[in-house]
């Protein structure tokens, strides 16, 4: 006896196996004749036989076909013998008699047979529109799912809603392996007995444990879950009975899609693996193509002019010039190292700001001292303002940030340019800003400047793309922010 189906509003009650239902399709029959057998003799028997054949039609509406042909006969055999002339006998005298009850047996048992047909079929046709609902809110669930954790929560759910059955997932290594003891996923604590079941079904494609060859001493039954290109691991489920039949044809298409839907996480899983992989690749040869031409021009400097210091004697001014060369290269090299040094503390999270009160003017002043040399080429015009309070910073951060800055304009415009430099204390903040009147940044270029080893100008020699990647670093270890933008004047 079936009560309801998967929550639908309608409920539908169908007798079909044991005893049971031949009783109370025999029952409804005899109950029948009994209330209208006061009508025996008095001619209307032709009226019996309409809601004898009613009375069947309502059996066929809920039972199966057995107590159905069951109460055809009884129904005919009861209006024959009791109230077909002549009474209490199966012998029909008249002809009529004999033709009218030979076509109510026949459309008695018809009726039946067609009613019973026709709620089969529905009772199908309801099955199967069950099933696609099911497969749908699976597949639509499966494709709102972001990750394999999402995909496998989406499954257990899914499959205890249609199943009522608790299930869980074995997933394979990455190496088309299974590792039951790492891969498992929500899953009960598994015997060795029943791991090496699990890996028997991912190897051989066919299920293993209860209710399979051998299913040995588990009350778990493990599913592969084969995918087009790879086999992304194991369902298991604890199941009462076997499926079969349909219910066993939609296990198997839920487990094909969660399958397929797994398959597409671990395919662009390593999609993505293999491309960050090339572009690691790339990413390492072009640094270490940068880092080799950059360290090579000041060392290059520095062996030519110590060369040519010891190859002969020159002049004062000559010697001057080239202990000049070395020690710029010098500086140029102590820079580079530097640059890669901040940017791995950045990255590690080594930094962290010992902030304090300073006065800007010193700070300013300190940092266009070290840059005198690369701002001699160029028209600096410096802005403090005149009621500048003491400000808290990290002293040595603030002065890497100023030097990169400011060197950096320096590298990016051309001689006799403008760099302004200016500093003011509005509502409890301090804002710096640099300018000059360069060419700007052309394009989308200027939203990638703060990427480490970012150089607009990649066929320019001269830096690795790291000077405002580590300003950025050190502004924001001291809870600051920093911007940049093309300016309208250039």
């Amino acid at each position: 006896m079936k009560a309801g189906d998967n929550g639908r509003n309608s409920v539908r009650i169908y007798l079909r196996k044991g005893v049971v239902p031949y009783l109370i399709a025999a029952g409804a029959v005899g109950v029948t004749g009994l209330i209208f057998l006061p009508l025996t003799g008095q001619g209307n028997y032709y009226v019996v036989s309409f809601i004898l054949l009613l009375v069947v039609s309502l059996v066929a509406a809920f039972m199966e076909i057995g107590p159905v042909l069951l109460a055809s006969v009884l129904s005919a055999l009861m209006w024959n013998f009791f109230f077909i002339p002549p009474h209490l006998t199966f012998q029909i005298d008249k002809t009529q008699d004999i033709l009218i009850f030979g076509m109510f047996f026949f459309i008695v048992l018809l009726n039946g047979v067609l009613t019973t047909r026709v709620k089969r079929q529905e009772q199908l046709a309801r099955d199967r529109e069950d099933r696609t609902d099911a497969l749908y809110r699976l597949t639509r669930e499966l494709s709102r799912a972001m990750g394999f954790t999402d995909i496998l929560s989406v499954s257990v759910n899914e499959i205890h809603r249609q199943f009522s059955v608790e299930s869980f997932f074995i997933l394979q290594d990455g190496n088309n392996g299974l590792s039951p003891g790492t891969g498992i996923t929500g899953g009960p604590a598994l015997s060795q007995e029943e791991k090496d079941m699990a890996v028997k079904a991912f190897e051989s494609g066919i299920p293993a444990g209860r209710f399979t060859a051998g299913s040995g001493n588990t009350g778990y039954t493990f599913f592969p879950l084969i995918g087009t290109k790879l086999n992304p691991g194991v369902a298991g489920a604890k199941l009462e009975k076997e499926f079969t039949g349909d219910k066993n044809s939609l296990w198997e298409a839920f487990l094909t899609q969660i399958a397929n839907a797994l398959e597409r996480e671990f395919l662009g899983e390593l999609a993505r693996n293999a491309k960050f992989l090339v572009e690691s690749d790339r990413f390492y040869k072009t640094l270490f193509n940068s880092i080799s031409h950059e360290f090579r021009i000041p060392v290059a400097t520095i062996i030519g002019s110590i060369d040519t210091l010891q190859s002969a004697s020159h002049s004062e001014d000559i010697r001057q010039s080239l202990y000049n060369e070395i020690f710029t290269a010098s500086l140029r090299l102590n820079r580079l190292i530097e640059n890669l040094l901040n940017m791995s503390r950045l990255e590690t999270g080594r930094i962290s700001a010992r902030m304090d009160w300073y006065d800007m003017n010193d700070l300013v002043n300190k940092v266009t001292e070290d840059l005198k040399t690369e701002l001699e080429q160029h028209h600096l015009s410096v802005s403090v303002a005149e009621q500048m309070p003491l400000v808290r910073i990290d002293i040595g951060l603030m002065e890497q940030v100023l030097y990169n800055l400011l060197f950096n304009a320096c590298e990016h415009t051309p001689p006799s340019s403008e760099i302004g430099l200016e500093v003011t204390h509005t509502g409890g903040e301090m804002r710096i800003m640099v300018f000059d009147d360069g060419p700007g940044f052309a394009g989308g270029s200027i939203r990638n400047v703060f990427n480490k080893f970012y150089r607009v100008d990649e066929s320019r020699t001269g830096g690795l793309g790291l000077g405002l990647s580590i300003v950025k670093g050190f502004v924001e270890v001291q809870k600051g922010t920093i911007s940049i933008e093309n300016r309208k004047e250039g």
